[in-house]
């Protein structure tokens, strides 16, 4: 009996650690959720619903391209990876509205091609992105199943992680965002594109705009450091990271 007792609390110490890892971050908070809100603050801003995959329609509308300048959208992204063989993630990929596109782009490079691994939750989402890649004949683009804190990149393997306009709606964006920063190479940089918040004229429901400052604030919480932002886009920042 005193054998087994002694080797419960042993384990119980070994856990420990784990628990302790497992603990929220201090910037969460709980309070009243507004109206497209879930009640979660992360350093002081609200986290808003997700829009799911019967919304999927509004992601390939056909006036995007010019109300947003999609089309500018990837080639600046493509320029971050300039002529690199580079492998690139789209996290909250969707319909991969950007992530074939930019898959089939890399691929006609003469000097170097990539790769782009397409990251959503949402498995209706993943399998329209396949539907796609047959339909279109891309064999360079991957699909991957994530979860609300992991999406499930391998470590210190990417040029560019780029995220757009799905950040402001991550559940848990300190973990999410520790597990990309980890992703990254030594090199790599971090793209997100969000709505501006700043600019009351874009026409888009507040929680789902994120300022300049903010999103500065919470990327060094996870270790990147703000390099630039980019104002060629009409309603979004391009905000680029790079590890510290």
């Amino acid at each position: 009996m005193t054998r087994t007792i002694f080797c419960m609390f042993m384990l119980g110490s070994l856990l420990l650690p784990t628990v302790a890892v497992l603990q929220e971050h201090p910037g969460y908070e709980s309070r009243a959720a507004s109206r497209d809100g879930i009640g979660k603050y992360y350093l002081d801003r609200e986290i808003s619903h997700v829009m799911g995959h019967l919304g999927a329609s509004w992601l390939e509308r056909s006036g995007r391209e010019s109300e947003e300048r999609t089309d500018l959208l990837i080639d600046m992204l493509l320029a971050t990876v300039a002529n690199k063989a580079s492998v690139v993630a789209d996290i909250g990929a969707g319909t991969g509205y950007f992530s074939l596109p930019i898959a089939q782009r890399l691929a006609s490079r003469k000097v170097a091609s990539g790769q782009v691994l397409a990251v959503d939750i949402q498995p209706e989402m993943l399998a329209i992105i396949e539907r796609r890649k047959t339909d279109l004949e891309v064999n360079n683009v991957e699909t991957i199943l994530g979860t609300i804190t992991d999406p499930g990149l391998p470590a210190g393997t990417l040029d560019l992680i780029f995220i757009v306009d799905a950040y402001h709606e991550f559940s848990h964006p300190y973990e999410m965002g520790l597990a990309m920063q980890q992703a990254l190479k030594p090199d790599g940089v971090l793209v997100l594109i969000e709505y501006r918040a700043e600019d009351l004229s874009v026409p888009i429901k507040p929680l789902h705009k994120m300022s300049q400052q903010q999103t500065i604030k919470e990327m060094a919480a996870i270790g990147l450091v703000w390099r630039e932002t980019l104002s060629a886009l009409p309603q979004q920042h391009f905000m680029v990271f790079a590890k510290l």
